[in-house]
């Protein structure tokens, strides 16, 4: 078979199954469940692989899993990928009622589309064809929420990072992956149903705790520290800094407080917040970061309280590889049509697909279906076949494209990328990072 027909051979499985494709995304889209809690879409992905046959490995970072399809030859391995996690969102119309989770960035479709690539290059036979082997990856916890629960979960040994990508990273699921390519949902702008290309922002999280002394708010307020008073000057000596961010870095750092206390008539003395310093290149990120903890330490030396401020392992920024980019481009454009495909730009949010992008050659196009905005309550699906089939197919062609003639697009973008970090600096970058707890 040549390439063309390969492609069409998976494109018409797809085709052929795609009511089974938005069911799923429908499905996963009714039962939202939080990161590293994914224990239902888990499943129902996975009844997908029982059904086309195709043997997985579960429990992959608690709740993930791993697939590979053989082809005829191992010139490469091509990682697809698939996130599993909603976002709180507790007043979107579908929020699951006590978990407050909800579908509000569109990772259900990114499940229906990794099931629906397995479904075409399975159904359609293909894989005998291909000189490469193929990864499907469903990846847990992309949202970096519940921060103090999963810190709990680091501190038992149960978890090393916040994101499931790093996590699988750490336990060596990607050791033996050379590229990867997933995508993500993003309602259209500009008469543009898809984008290819563009960065993002990296992050490090931040859990904070003031300490101060109680007393009688009323009757004895001398006698005690305010934490709440420290915190207020901690968080008004990052806005003091906000000016010294330069507008090409992003910087954005945006913390709230999750406890102000414990009763009215009290002095506050145990105030704890959570943070995110986010910017577009791990040199900004530092920086923002020190001048950040050194504004917290000076809210708690102006008062006489104490503040701990402990230091989790974000994202790194997202920074694409162009060879992919260029194979997405021509098959999202042949899907949709070239006045409809643009490319991206640089994005102020964050993705744990930037730690692997550091590892690796991957990509991570968006691709409409939705229309809101992410996040919010607003972020409803609008067509089903863009969101969950068409993404299928584009990645499905990409697989083909890298993994076809002896997988020689595979083996020339591996060869053309240099690594920014070996998994073995990557860590110590963290294990470093990490290991600055500050007090004060």
């Amino acid at each position: 078979m040549t390439k063309d027909q390969i492609k069409q051979a998976v494109l018409d499985a797809i085709e052929q199954h795609k009511d089974q494709i938005i069911a799923l995304g429908e499905d996963i889209f009714n039962h939202p469940e939080l990161g590293y809690k994914e224990h239902r879409t888990a499943k129902a992905y996975q009844a997908v692989l029982d059904r086309i046959g195709v043997a997985y490995q579960p429990g992959i970072a608690i709740t993930g899993s791993k697939a590979v399809l053989c082809g005829r030859a191992a010139n490469a391995t091509v990682g697809v990928m698939g996130e599993l996690d909603a976002v709180v969102c507790p007043e979107h119309p579908h929020a699951h009622p006590e978990t407050g989770a909800a579908h509000s960035c569109g990772h259900n479709a990114q499940m229906a589309a990794l099931a629906g690539v397995g479904i075409g290059l399975v159904r359609s036979g293909v894989m005998q064809h291909l000189d490469g082997n193929v990864a499907l990856l469903a990846v847990p916890a992309e949202e970096p929420v519940e921060i103090e629960w999963r810190q709990r979960l680091r501190e038992q040994g149960k978890l090393s990072f916040l994101g499931g990508k790093q996590e699988m990273i750490k336990l060596g699921a990607m050791d033996d992956i050379d590229m990867t390519v997933m995508f993500h949902s993003s309602p259209p702008r500009d008469g543009k149903l898809a984008r290819v290309g563009g960065s993002s922002n990296g992050f490090v999280a931040k859990l904070i705790r003031y300490r101060g002394r109680e007393a009688h708010a009323g009757g004895a307020p001398h006698a005690g520290i305010n934490a709440l008073n420290a915190a207020m000057l901690g968080l008004m000596g990052i806005h003091a800094n906000r000016e010294t961010f330069r507008d090409d870095d992003h910087v954005r750092i945006h913390p709230i407080i999750t406890k102000g206390g414990d009763l009215v008539n009290i002095i506050p003395a145990d105030v704890r917040i959570e943070t995110y310093v986010r910017a577009a290149s791990m040199e900004a990120i530092v920086g923002a970061s020190a001048k950040t903890n050194r504004a917290l330490e000076a809210g708690a030396m102006a008062v006489g309280a104490e503040v701990e401020i402990l230091e989790i392992p974000g994202f790194l920024p997202r920074v694409t590889n162009p060879g992919l980019d260029e194979l997405m481009m021509a098959n999202a454009v042949a899907l949709l049509g070239e006045d409809k495909v643009g490319t991206g730009s640089h994005g102020t949010g964050s993705s744990d697909i930037g730690d692997i992008m550091h590892i690796m050659p991957a990509i991570h196009p968006y691709f409409g279906g939705f229309e809101g905005q992410g996040h919010t309550k607003d972020y409803r699906l609008t067509d089903p076949e863009l969101a969950f089939v068409v993404p299928a197919k584009a990645l499905a062609m990409t697989v083909v494209d890298l993994l076809a003639d002896g997988a020689q697009e595979a083996v020339r973008i591996k060869s053309e990328y240099p690594p920014r970090m070996t998994k073995e600096q990557w860590l110590r970058f963290w294990d470093d990072f990490c290991s600055g707890e500050s007090k004060g």
